[in-house]
């Protein structure tokens, strides 16, 4: 591959500034007379082909000119990227904005002066890249300032998006865009050469402009900066002051504007400002108002300087995620550090403790009521309760709908609970329970037929969001819902049911057969030995709900339990404690094919995964399908095994804290979530792949999809899923080859079996991150 980093780091002190001179070279620069590369830290990435070579540099203040090579005429393209710079020449000296293009001559008295940090990208074609083609070669005296507006926007934009990408793109893939630059510079410098340009101001002018302009530089925080001031420090009249500014078109107001504007875009779009206020920023720079401030920017820019650096943050996460690295940024430990669920994990506990919200990472909060969850099903038409930008934080409340087991203890006094379970002779609060028709007309268990059981809090629109993209969720924190009835205040209770559905059904030794049991936990939430123990069970009655309907097995969720009508039986599980593994059964995007998706069977989305990996401190990776994602949360667990063999987990509210980060389409290339088609978790230690009978069943039975997902899934389907997706994993992400990716899978993957209980049964392939720790020294 073409493609080649540079880091200032891989250097000794002494030896940086020849190295820094190789990277210039490299594009046709080096350092201006009288200029050298110091000690600072520079990075570039680089690539080259026949002819062409592509730079994309960051490195502290400096200036450029123009390295001597012989018979080469075409023009150097260069780009500011995150500040303005100065172009220096005998036409005098013009401040260039980001993104514009400067068409840079092969020699002459040139330089560019980046006053702050370079940033920019270059663009060097030499006559090796025409290939014999017959070409005349424009010739440019002076260096040439161009706007991104028409075909040189086009240009500009092409030579941004390849430098973003340079270090994914296949070696035939860089080569047909590298040919496209070429066409481009060519076109462009030829229209150019062919106009003609301005006279510029005298020497004796330039240099007194210069020096004029670095006093301004020094003075951007000064609010009284005027002419008047500026001219009298010079020794110059303001008459004369505005006319050495009129000879590169410019003038004295206009340039001072524009130069406290572009030091605020760096700042603003630069992480280590991140504690700065906008306000901060604006004061910093001349601007006594906030409001004046936010309309000079937005008029400049185009967006609203809050916007901005929100949109600057999520493409820093976009563009510098590592792939395959853990680790909290240090940002978000400290927002760890004072996180309600954190700091007071007793405050929400109860739906009516106080939300606390950080404005600067713009935390949210998702509380769980009738009105904001939906039950059973997944839909692309569910309407968000919430919208939120990639990179924030949100705190979502979520149900069991096991709650009814035993409503006494995990429904009653809780008006978040109440509300969602609210259910009456007159009226059910949240009617819809499930993907069936809401006539009932199938079975006559309810509205929704419970064809899905979950309550799933949501959805969460995610700003941006297109299909295409991918959504990382990072489970932050999760924290047991405690009981609010007053005799059992503080308490946190659980269910599990063996049931119907459950994979022992049909295999009990004794009787009666066949049989449903329920078993009622106590969750301790112990810092050092968090456990479950049983406190009763119950074999399923024949439950008559609110509406009347009898229902003489587990087959519709939400039924309220009435205290009588079941035996309790005690001293189950007597002396045995469970470890916990808090952790979400459901956590989804919604999926593209139908509106109304039973909430039982995983698929591509995400849904009812029942992986216990799930939990505090993983990630899981999601393909987006529709527009804002429609992010979903629920069926939380305390505890469960691999397998979930008899039909659920220990079932237990809870409330999850995440951070969202969204990660585009065109940002994809490289990193272990490319070409994502299943949901892929990723913890401390390892990755984690999910494997399913039918990887999307929704498309390959069509209408029948969520009947057939029921009758025709197996292990044996779901470990070949498992298996190659695991294989594409290592061959595309990891760079072995077939034969080597088996012999890997053999020795060192452990493929277990998720669950044998959601319809579309689960395998999932866990490989040890540390296998790569060599292979990343060999390649770095």
């Amino acid at each position: 591959m073409s493609f080649r980093p540079f880091t200032s780091e891989s250097y000794a002190q002494d030896d940086r500034p020849e190295a820094w001179r190789d990277v210039l070279a490299a594009v046709g620069l080096q350092p201006a007379a009288g200029h050298s590369f110091l000690d600072g830290h520079a990075t570039a990435s680089h690539r080259h082909a026949a002819g062409v070579a592509l730079t994309r540099m960051a490195a502290g203040a400096q200036s450029i000119g123009p390295l001597l090579q012989a018979n080469e005429d075409i023009p150097i393209a260069l780009m500011p990227v995150e500040d303005g710079m100065v172009l220096k020449s005998a036409g005098g000296h013009r401040i260039v904005p980001v993104g514009h293009l400067v068409l840079l001559p092969r020699s002459g008295d040139w330089s560019i002066v980046f006053q702050r940090d370079m940033r920019a990208i270059v663009l060097s074609v030499t006559s090796e890249a025409l290939h014999g083609r017959l070409s005349g070669k424009p010739r440019l005296g002076e260096p040439r300032v161009v706007p991104p507006s028409g075909f040189a926007d086009v240009f500009s934009r092409l030579l941004d998006a390849t430098a973003r990408t340079l270090d994914s793109l296949s070696d035939a893939e860089w080569s047909s865009v590298a040919q496209s630059l070429v066409d481009l510079l060519l076109t462009l410098a030829h229209q150019l050469a062919a106009s003609t340009s301005d006279a510029g101001s005298s020497a004796t002018q330039a240099a007194l402009l210069h020096r004029i302009c670095q006093t301004i530089e020094r003075r951007l925080d000064d609010p009284e900066l005027v002419p008047a001031r500026v001219a009298q420090a010079e020794g110059i009249s303001e008459r004369y002051l505005q006319k050495l500014f009129e000879t590169v078109g410019d003038n004295f107001t206009h340039y001072v504007r524009e130069r406290r504007l572009q030091r605020a875009w760096a700042d603003l779009s630069n992480p280590t400002e991140a504690h700065r206020s906008i306000s901060e920023i604006a004061y910093a720079y001349g601007f006594g108002d906030s409001a004046h401030f936010s309309r000079a920017f937005r008029h400049r820019f185009g967006l609203p300087p809050r916007e901005f650096r929100q949109q600057e943050a999520e493409r820093a996460i976009a563009q510098h995620g590592v792939a395959g690295q853990r680790g909290w940024p240090q940002e978000a430990l400290a927002q760890l550090r004072v996180h309600p669920s954190v700091a007071a994990r007793s405050s929400v506990a109860c739906p009516d403790a106080e939300e606390r919200t950080t404005a600067e990472r713009r935390h949210h909060h998702l509380p769980v009521e009738a009105g904001r969850i939906h039950w059973g099903y997944f839909s692309r038409s569910l309407p968000a309760q919430i919208e939120i930008t990639s990179g924030d934080t949100i705190t979502i409340e979520t149900l069991t709908q096991h709650a009814s087991d035993a409503p006494e203890m995990m429904i009653a006094g809780d008006a978040g609970a109440e509300s969602v379970f609210g259910w009456t002779r007159d009226k059910k609060n949240v009617d819809r329970r499930g993907a069936g028709p809401m006539d009932a007309s199938v079975f006559g268990r309810g509205a929704g037929e419970g064809f899905g059981v979950h309550i799933c809090t949501g959805p969460v629109a995610v700003k941006d969001a297109q299909p295409g993209d991918v959504l990382e969720v990072r489970i932050l924190d999760i924290v047991p819902r405690a009981s609010c009835n007053p005799s059992h205040a503080g308490r946190v209770f659980g269910s599990s049911v063996a049931a119907w559905w459950g994979y022992h059904y049909n295999e009990f030794l004794g009787g009666p057969k066949p049989r449903e049991i329920v078993t009622i936990y106590e969750i301790f939430d112990d810092p050092e030995e968090p456990h479950a123990r049983a406190l009763y069970s119950y074999r399923w009655e024949p439950q008559t709900d609110p509406f009347g309907i009898v229902h003489t097995t587990y087959d519709y969720p939400g039924v309220p339990v009435v205290s009588g009508t079941v035996k309790r039986r005690h001293a189950v599980l007597d002396g045995i404690r469970i470890p916990l593994r808090p952790h979400f059964g459901v956590i989804a995007v919604a999926p593209r094919e139908v509106d109304f998706v039973d909430s039982v069977p995983p698929s591509y989305f995400g849904g009812n995964l029942d992986n216990w990996r799930l939990g505090k401190g993983a990630t899981i990776y999601l393909p987006v399908s529709v527009p804002g994602a429609l992010l979903s949360v629920g069926d939380s667990h305390a505890a469960q095994g691999d397998g979930e063999l008899s039909g659920t987990a220990i079932e237990c509210s809870m409330t999850g804290t995440f951070e969202v980060i969204l990660h585009k389409k065109t940002d994809l290339a490289g990193r272990p979530f490319a070409d994502l088609s299943y949901p892929l978790i990723e913890t401390e230690t390892d990755w984690v792949l999910t494997g399913f009978s039918h990887p999307n069943y929704l498309a390959e039975f069509g209408a029948q999809g969520q009947s057939e997902v029921y009758a025709k899934s197996s292990l044996d389907l779901a470990m070949k899923d498992a298996f190659r997706k695991m294989r594409r994993f290592l061959m595309n992400v990891k760079g072995l080859s077939e034969d080597e990716a088996i012999a890997l899978m053999s020795a060192a993957v452990d493929f277990g079996v998720t669950q044998v209980v959601d319809g579309n049964w689960g395998v999932h392939a866990i490989i040890s991150k540390r296998l790569f720790q060599d292979a990343s020294k060999l390649q770095g």
